[in-house]
């Protein structure tokens, strides 16, 4: 979560930043308004890049450790089976 955080505040902080640049660059207001329509969705597709990335590597580790309790429960349950068969002989 703080990863995600540092992500978003640094991405609108630049956004931020190029805005101002722009705003207060010598230019006619037309060309300074495709300016900042530009650079903001070029931050969009990086900000959206990022956090299909973030999502990909959750849903990974998620599912690594879906399988990884799955296989621990049937061991678990293995090892409760073992013992309910000694104890019943």
């Amino acid at each position: 979560m703080k990863a995600q955080k540092v992500i978003l505040a640094t991405l609108a902080s630049a956004a931020i930043g190029a805005a101002l640049g722009i705003l207060f660059a010598p230019q006619k207001g037309a060309k300074t308004r495709k300016k900042i329509s530009k650079k903001g969705n070029e931050y969009l597709e990086e900000f959206e890049e990022k956090f299909n990335e973030f999502v990909d590597t959750a849903t990974k580790k998620f599912e690594t450790m879906k399988v990884d309790a799955s296989k621990m429960a049937k061991t678990k349950i293995a090892e409760v089976e073992e013992v309910v068969g000694k104890v019943t002989k």
